[in-house]
């Protein structure tokens, strides 16, 4: 029996988005045992891209997590590197409660210790810059991409696989991605090609710790009693 899970987006989607607007899909196929539950905050067709945004959208995230909350789910990923909204609604809902950003950053140090980022903002996000310290090198941002759904186009991914191209100037041990706007695009393995270090994809992070954390409440395996 699958876990269910929750995907609270903070880009509001509409029906007919092609695939790589579908995160739900991208958790599943690379966590089989989960199933996820997504749902998208309102009014939010760019989702998030500076800090005008993200404080539009964090009252939205934290009603939609609280009814969220209250659903047949085990776990919540708040769909942002920036990780808007997750401390609030770690006070308030009785489930675990993962942000993308931090899941990046987290695991991130488990391949290095000189780590750079790649979002669509000019810096990291606060929450990676806080859980990176200092083994954050330096960020970089793809030219010409203000929001995510930049990202999806073919402009956008020539550009991110162009931003990551120099890191090896700095001497770097891995990518974290600091856009959930990455996660379906498929270009993962082309800007590992292109930086020559590992490339670690937020929401597949996020993806990972929600499915520790289920699968060692729920498992009568014994290494995760």
């Amino acid at each position: 029996m699958k876990i269910k899970i929750g995907l609270l987006r903070v880009l509001t989607l509409k029906d007919g988005k092609p695939d790589h607007f579908h995160h739900e899909n991208v958790i599943e196929s690379n966590f089989p045992d989960l199933k996820v539950v997504s749902r998208s905050i309102e009014d939010q067709y760019e989702g998030i891209y500076d800090e005008e945004t993200e404080k539009k959208a964090i009252p939205k995230i934290i009603e939609l997590g609280k009814k969220m909350g209250k659903e047949d789910i085990e776990a919540l990923i708040v769909d942002c590197a920036a990780d808007p909204g997750v401390g609030e609604l770690r006070k308030i809902v009785k489930i675990p409660v993962i942000g993308a950003g931090s899941s990046s950053a987290s695991l991130a140090l488990a391949y290095g210790s000189r780590i750079a980022t790649m979002g669509i903002r000019g810096d990291a996000p606060k929450i990676m810059k806080k859980v990176l310290g200092r083994h954050l090198v330096c960020a970089v941002k793809p030219g010409g991409v203000k929001t995510a759904l930049d990202l999806m186009t073919e402009e956008g991914k020539k550009n991110s696989i162009i931003a990551v191209t120099d890191l090896y100037k700095e001497n770097i041990d891995v990518i974290a991605l600091a856009c959930t706007g990455y996660a379906a695009l498929g270009i993962d393995s082309e800007l590992e090609k292109a930086a020559g270090v590992p490339v670690v994809n937020a929401l597949v992070a996020a993806g990972l710790f929600a499915w520790y954390r289920t699968m060692k409440k729920n498992s009568s395996v014994k290494y995760f009693q």
